[in-house]
């Protein structure tokens, strides 16, 4: 998503002119690179929660910072992606007459819903400065070939994008990847997935330079397959023994390499982005991987919770074959540990909610250490947004409209704010600039301040 969603399927603005030209270099309707400050993938710029150089509004409601509050078509679990002056998002549209119900019928499936519709699977532009849709490109359109739990979504990956190339990810509905003008360049079908307990496919991919990677973790044959981004050529593709998960990999350099991390039940791995081989490997998580790793600072982070509460913290440098029990892993934890919502790796500290609910926790990256309880979150029970960081600031939204805003630095966290929309947020936020973007089942939201002189 995410992300993210299980309840899930990972899960995982308009500015006026001038402050969109000091926030991305750029003119409206000027395409170029990411830069720095974007939310261009899942998880932000580092893939770790933290906005760089931002500070959007600590206070909101739907008559107070809204900058605007578009209607958006289909539902999407995806999080708002921010380059320049376009918003990006996919959605599942449903069209025509119901028909005969297509069930999930995927061991242990529970809560889920049949589905009876065809299904437009659609990815859209958004203009940061008009909160209007630029463009929508119906990518694919068919009955999907299972239902999915009713909580989730059939488009709960993430955009990704460098401002030049822009990839949708649907699954088993494929991968597309278009241009900023939204025209097609090229598209893959890896063929259906098998997800455990029908909870989705929320695995965003990963954009590294010229490299797309897609992680194909379900119950059937496992794999994961490196692309060229302009072409859609396959670069490498490695089978793995895994079961479904729903965690987005992250690349960090390591020892003069690019290293693909994936977070797995059986184990975490670390892949040559060049060549996918396999540097090192680490178990210890748990089943229903959903919560994706982050890494800063020559160590990397990967948590689970579901029938068993572990969590992992690995020092990269030198990490090579089974690092399970070495001194590579630096510490574990089994008690209070994430599920759908992603932790957030922000300066020193480690945050994490325990499962998807509204209990969050603060150790010390390094150590682990946890100098107090943590923090109950009033009034929020489902959470499957990963919480984001700005400004010294936490922000976390919850599936019934609510965004707690909390303190972050060296002192015990504090509630700054409670704020509630008029809508569901599954979604993880994206920050950029002075802006927060929520994307809801019905709308996606701009929240800023008003402009001087409004």
């Amino acid at each position: 998503m995410v992300h993210g969603a299980l309840r899930l399927s990972i899960v995982v603005g308009v500015t006026a002119a001038a402050v969109l030209c000091q926030t991305s270099g750029q003119t409206p309707g000027q395409t170029s690179s990411a830069g720095a400050s974007d939310w261009q993938q899942w998880r932000g710029p580092n893939a770790t929660g933290v906005a760089i150089d931002a500070d959007p509004p600590t206070k909101w409601s739907e008559q107070q910072n809204i900058r605007f509050k578009l209607a958006l078509p289909g539902i999407g679990y995806g999080s708002p992606i921010v380059v320049g002056n376009r918003i990006y998002l996919t959605a599942a549209i449903e069209v025509g007459p119901q028909g005969k119900a297509v069930p999930d019928d995927a061991p242990g499936a529970h809560d889920n819903a049949p589905v009876t519709r065809r299904h437009q699977f659609v990815a859209l532009a958004i203009d940061r400065q008009k909160g209007e849709i630029v463009w929508q490109k119906k990518l694919h359109e068919q009955l999907p070939h299972a239902g999915f739990h009713k909580s989730s979504a059939l488009a709960s990956a993430s955009v990704v994008t460098d401002g030049e190339f822009v990839l949708a990810y649907f699954g088993s509905y494929g991968l597309y990847c278009l241009n900023a003008d939204g025209e097609l360049q090229w598209q893959k079908d890896f063929g259906d997935m098998q997800i455990k307990h029908g909870h989705g496919e929320g695995c965003t991919p990963v954009l590294h330079g010229d490299t797309v990677v897609v992680n194909w973790d379900h119950e059937g044959q496992s794999f994961i397959v490196a692309l060229d981004k302009r072409t859609g050529e396959q670069l490498w593709r490695k089978d793995r023994d895994e079961v479904t998960s729903w965690a987005t990999p992250i690349v960090v350099a390591v020892d003069g390499k690019q290293q693909l991390i994936v977070s797995g039940t059986k184990q975490i791995r670390a892949y040559d982005l060049s060549n996918g081989e396999v540097i090192w490997s680490c178990r210890g998580l748990s089943n229903n991987v959903v919560a994706s790793p982050v890494s800063s600072h020559g160590m990397l982070y990967a948590g689970s919770s579901y029938v068993k509460k572990r969590m992992l913290a690995v020092r990269l440098a030198g990490a090579k074959g089974d690092i399970t029990n070495t001194d590579h892993v630096v510490w574990r934890r089994s008690a209070r540990t994430p599920y759908v919502p992603s932790p957030l790796l922000y300066g020193e500290w480690l945050y994490f909610l325990n499962h998807y609910q509204g209990f969050l926790a603060r150790v010390h990256a390094k150590t682990g250490e946890e100098p107090s309880r943590p923090m109950r979150l009033p009034g929020m029970r489902e959470i499957y947004a990963s919480p984001v960081g700005a400004a010294g600031r936490i922000y976390i939204t919850d599936r019934e409209g609510a965004t707690l805003v909390i303190s972050h630095g060296k002192q015990q966290p504090k509630l700054l704010a409670h704020n509630l929309l008029e809508d569901s947020f599954s979604a993880s936020a994206a920050i950029v600039g002075s802006e927060i973007y929520l994307r809801g089942m019905r709308y996606l939201y701009c929240i800023a301040k008003p402009a001087k002189g409004q």
